[in-house]
């Protein structure tokens, strides 16, 4: 026992004076200098890019959530949900929330020109209980007409659209017009505009009431082409759904965007490894740094092995040196790191186009699992890098070295 303590102080005093700056071989510290750079570096930079692309997949699901809705039920075999349906629903699941709609595609035409894009019939009351961005539009006091209609911003914008102008729609659906056809067209009163962040759905998604939709496309009345379903556990309620209405399908909100979501995972997979390999590129240093105080100190290490060091200690020696500078480097790291998450979240030093990412700040997101891997996976780099050029001092022959000295 008595052994082991004075081994540990002979192996950590020897550490600390390989440590300090040695006038006579500058560049071995300035090796272990840019080794420990490195990995600082490394190491920060992959904690920032991880949590802006953790932050930026969690921004772009919350958006889709809301306007594809956790869960979508559709009829199968050309059949329609009614009432009873929805009752039913609301009885088994008193939990979630059921809004019904059928939709249509349809033109809007103004003077400033035409777009195309889909209707969705809903009913207001209860569409805005599962759409946060469509009950942000609602206005306080609704329009007498069931003819009203809210639009996307985006829509909004390219036609030169206001709330309590009239937007003309042309729908697919024929009507025998004379010896002719013409498609059924109507004038609605524009009662609010949404904003979901996402270009795709503010250009072509339109909102009106089923009873509007039931009037101009002849639909029978209290029966829907599919229910919007808005619940905390989509994933888990696949199941159940699908066993009260067997007749139906039930499409979950990453179906609907499942390659979308499959390539972000895939682009911070590939960004992950790419920067990994500026912390083996730091650990490189290590090595050579190590190798260059082993060679710079063979008759230092000759004479220790001479005066009873074991060739275990030197091995201890070398490794714990090595380790010590990749160990500061990635403290270091994660220490800025967070601080630069920190700067990014409070200061908006980085802007991004609202108008295509939804979000006029960069989304931070530190997802507890990515650390723990950045951290793991620097830890392996650095004791790897250390094992070999401890290996190499162990294995140095004093009497060679102090024969040729």
């Amino acid at each position: 026992m008595q052994e082991t303590v004075h081994s540990k102080r002979f192996i950590s005093k020897i550490v600390r004076y390989y440590l300090k700056y040695d006038k006579q071989n500058p560049f071995i510290f300035l090796s272990a200098v840019l080794a420990f750079l490195g990995i600082c570096v490394g190491v920060m930079v992959l904690i920032i890019s991880m949590s802006i692309m953790q932050g930026m997949q969690k921004q772009f699901e919350e958006k889709l959530t809301v306007m594809n809705y956790p869960l979508t039920l559709i009829p199968r075999y050309g059949t329609r949900f009614d009432d009873d349906t929805l009752q039913k629903l609301e009885k088994h699941f008193p939990e979630m929330i059921f809004s019904p709609y059928n939709s249509a595609q349809v033109i809007a035409r103004d003077k400033s020109g035409i777009s195309g894009g889909l209707l969705f019939g809903v009913d207001f009351d209860r569409e805005e209980k599962v759409n946060s961005v469509f009950a942000d539009a609602l206005p306080r006091q609704e329009a007498k007409t069931k003819y009203r209609i809210i639009v996307g911003a985006k829509l909004a914008d390219e036609l030169f659209l206001s709330t309590g102008r009239k937007l003309n729609l042309l729908f697919s659906k024929q009507r025998a017009v004379g010896f002719t056809t013409l498609p059924v067209q109507k004038r609605f009163v524009i009662e609010g505009v949404f904003r979901s962040g996402l270009n795709a759905y503010d250009k072509t998604y339109m909102y009106t009431t089923l009873e509007s939709l039931e009037t101009l496309l002849d639909l029978p009345e209290n029966t829907y082409q599919g229910i919007h379903v808005q619940t905390k556990n989509a994933m888990e309620m696949v199941q159940p759904l699908q066993k009260l209405l067997p007749n139906s399908r039930v499409i979950g909100w990453w179906e609907q965007n499942g390659n979308f979501f499959a390539a972000m995972q895939m682009e911070k997979r590939a960004l992950f490894i790419v920067l990994m390999l500026i912390i083996l590129v730091a650990a490189l240093n290590i090595i050579s740094s190590l190798l260059m105080t082993v060679m710079s100190r063979r008759d230092e290490i000759a004479l220790m092995m001479t005066l009873g060091a074991t060739k275990r200690e030197i091995y201890k020696i070398f490794f714990k040196l090595g380790s010590i500078i990749g160990a500061g480097g990635m403290v270091f790291g994660v220490l800025l790191g967070l601080l630069g998450l920190w700067v990014i979240d409070t200061f908006e030093i980085i802007s991004v186009p609202s108008d295509v990412y939804g979000v006029s700040k960069l989304p931070i997101d530190l997802d507890p699992l990515d650390l723990v891997l950045i951290i793991a996976g620097t830890a392996a780099i650095v004791l790897l890098s250390s094992l070999y050029p401890a290996k190499k001092a162990a294995s140095t022959d004093p009497l060679e070295v102090l024969r040729n000295e």
